[in-house]
């Protein structure tokens, strides 16, 4: 920007209209006005400010007498500005920067700085309980889009001066804010660092999609590794319990949810829940929750490798056998549902609210019914087909959850085409895909079980007490 300040107003004015495109732009105002004898121009933009801030800060300016105007930003600032969140600033990037974000800027003929006001609000939702990352028992609150709101969730769990937000921005256009939060004697300072380096060094227009932008900007090795490399929630509770633990949480503004790293499998299938129980109950859920998904992972390769090899069933599960003639090959059907699942998925989502209740309806009754009556698919596959569909939602994250479903698709395809050594290799690359799979830190994945942790492992499965954090 070949631009500089000027103590000149009328330059200035000249300057950031141009900078501003202040013809074209009908919500980016500004008005000048006289400040004990000195003119003035205060610009902002309509609608990302209090009103009557503004009215009363106007009001106040022209009560200002000529003998008591000071002859800098400073001392403006210091003497005459009846406001708490006040910047000095000179860099006209700077400057554009926060007006476009929503500050208004107040420039005053001979002062060598301009002033930052920051009475900006942006349009927000209420803070209500997430949908997806729901508590039995619990706080009912959840992250929004604004990133002063959601600090400020944090703040008010973490009362400790320890507790560090700090604050930049990524994008050549869209400058987005973001915050590393923090606790400064808990985190690992060298892994801190390199979050810092990694966010410096990133080069790119916006953040057009808030996390997902950003977690692909910082990790871009292994993107073939279906298992998540970062942990997202939009609970308060959970980013600052994560806090208290030692890690790093990332916020980003327009988003409701919040990055947790680095974190590992075993830190990515806990959930709130867990907690908000006693241990019995909560070690119950936590278990309950691994066994589900490990289950729904396995039971349809297996479910198929054994109705390839009928005389390897049990005597005591002759039932999972099908008796009924089968019209279309089982792995067919199997790929179909997995396929169709999804499908509703995504027309739920695109569904009118006032219609998604007697369109599921429908939806069951055709799938459930007339599919199976029509012979495309035999009960047992609808039956373990829905046991996986409901498996996915046992636990909250949807980036591990589709991890486990490439992983299923992967073994099916394998075992209806090679059959035994087709699942030995699936289950081979599911391990592998773990094993190789690091944290944002460099660490392995499975930690602590590799390295062994015997009584970190131990609380990982068994909810015997509170996390760390809640025990300092």
């Amino acid at each position: 920007m070949n631009v500089k300040f000027s103590i000149n107003i009328q330059e200035n004015i000249r300057n950031f209209n141009r900078i501003l495109n202040i013809e074209e732009n009908f919500d980016i105002l500004y008005r000048v006005i006289e400040i004990a004898g000195k003119t003035s121009c205060l610009y902002f933009i309509d609608g990302l400010n209090k009103d009557d801030i503004l009215e009363k800060l106007m009001e106040f300016f022209y009560k200002i007498p000529k003998n008591e105007m000071p002859t800098d930003a400073h001392g403006f600032s210091k003497l005459l500005l009846p406001y708490g969140e006040v910047d000095l600033l000179k860099d006209p990037g700077q400057i554009t920067t926060m007006l476009l974000s929503g500050v208004p800027i107040l420039f005053i003929d001979g002062f060598h700085q301009a002033l930052g006001i920051d009475f900006r609000t942006y349009p927000a939702r209420s803070v209500e309980e997430p949908d997806k990352d729901k508590v039995l028992r619990g706080s009912k609150d959840g992250f929004v889009e604004t990133i002063v709101f959601n600090t400020a969730l944090i703040r008010r769990r973490i009362r400790h001066p320890d507790l560090i937000m700090e604050i930049t921005s990524l994008g050549e256009s869209s400058h987005t804010d973001i915050v590393l939060s923090y606790m400064k004697h808990r985190v690992d300072e060298k892994f801190l660092e390199k979050v810092k380096d990694k966010l410096k060094s990133i080069h790119i227009d916006s953040l057009t999609m808030n996390t997902e932008s950003l977690a692909e900007a910082m990790f871009r090795k292994n993107w073939l590794n279906p298992f998540p490399k970062f942990k997202y929630t939009e609970r308060p509770d959970t980013a600052a319990a994560s806090i208290l633990e030692g890690s790093i949480v990332i916020l980003i503004d327009n988003s409701p949810s919040a990055m947790i790293l680095p974190t590992t499998l075993f830190e990515i299938t806990e959930e709130a829940d867990d907690y908000y129980f006693p241990p019995l109950t909560g070690t119950y859920l936590r278990l309950s929750r691994m066994i589900i998904n490990l289950i729904a992972l396995f039971l349809t390769p297996l479910w198929l490798l054994l109705m390839q090899h009928p005389q390897w069933i049990p005597s005591g599960l002759s039932f999972i056998q099908i008796t009924e003639e089968i019209h279309v090959p089982l792995l067919i059907q199997l790929l179909i549902l997995e396929f169709a699942i999804d499908g509703l998925r995504l027309a739920s989502l695109n569904t009118p609210s006032m219609l998604s209740t007697p369109l599921s309806v429908v939806a069951g009754i055709v799938l459930g019914d007339y599919t199976v009556s029509s012979g495309w698919f035999n009960s047992q596959t609808m039956l373990y087909m829905a046991f996986v569909a409901i498996a996915n939602y046992s636990q909250a994250s949807f980036e591990l959850s589709y991890a486990l479903k490439f992983l299923r698709l992967l073994m099916l395809i394998l075992t209806g085409v090679f059959g035994t050594w087709g699942l030995l290799t699936g289950v081979a690359v599911t391990v592998i895909a773990l094993l190789t799979n690091r944290t944002l830190s460099g660490k392995s994945y499975l930690y602590p079980l590799i390295p062994f942790r015997g009584k970190e492992l131990l609380r990982r499965f068994l909810r015997i007490t509170l996390p760390e954090s809640a025990k300092k």
